[in-house]
Parts: C-alpha cells; sequence; structure tokens
C-alpha cells in the first residue's frame, strides 16, 4: 500500500470506529427478562428488568441473568469490532488493533 492508500483506510477506519462508538448493543437473558444496553465503547447504557418476572425470592436468579445480559451485550460489541476491522484489513491482523 502506497501512503495514500493508508491514509484513506486510516480515515475510513476513524470514521467506522466513531460510528461503532455511537452504536447500541442490546444483550438479554431469561427470555428478555433481563435486558441491558451497552455502547460501542463497552458502557452499559441501560438495564432494563421486567418485574413481573421476579419475586425477592428470585433475586440469585436475577443476578445470573444480569451477568448474562451484560456477557451477550459485550460479545455483540466484541463482534462489531471484529467485523469493522475485518472490512477494513482485509482480514489482515494488525497488532496494536482492538
Amino acid at each position: 500500500m502506497n501512503m495514500r492508500e493508508l491514509q484513506k483506510a486510516q480515515q475510513k477506519l476513524m470514521k467506522m470506529q466513531q460510528e461503532l462508538e455511537e452504536s447500541e448493543f442490546t444483550g438479554t437473558a431469561g427470555g428478555g427478562a433481563v435486558t441491558i444496553t451497552m455502547n460501542g465503547k463497552f458502557e452499559t447504557t441501560a438495564v432494563k428488568i421486567d418485574p413481573e418476572a421476579f419475586s425477592a425470592e428470585d433475586i440469585a436468579d436475577l443476578e445470573v441473568m444480569v451477568l448474562a445480559a451484560s456477557r451477550d451485550a459485550f460479545n455483540k460489541v466484541s463482534e462489531a469490532q471484529q467485523k469493522m476491522m475485518a472490512s477494513v484489513t482485509g482480514g489482515l491482523r494488525i497488532p496494536g488493533m482492538f
């Protein structure tokens, strides 16, 4: 790649990264009883719990579902980052990038 192509790729990567950071990803658990929303910077932006799905005795189950929903959202952000990088680099792994 020459310098001009590298600059174009860098600009494209920066734009895509900004779009990714502004995107939201939703993880769920318990058939939707727990929903966690995370942005492309792995920041949790919302937690929703269906109050009808749990009683006071179900707290342990609720805690497990919150963790599961969080992992689900995290995995979706990671997958989106990997797809973005693959589209920019053609699948070439660049050290230090994600």
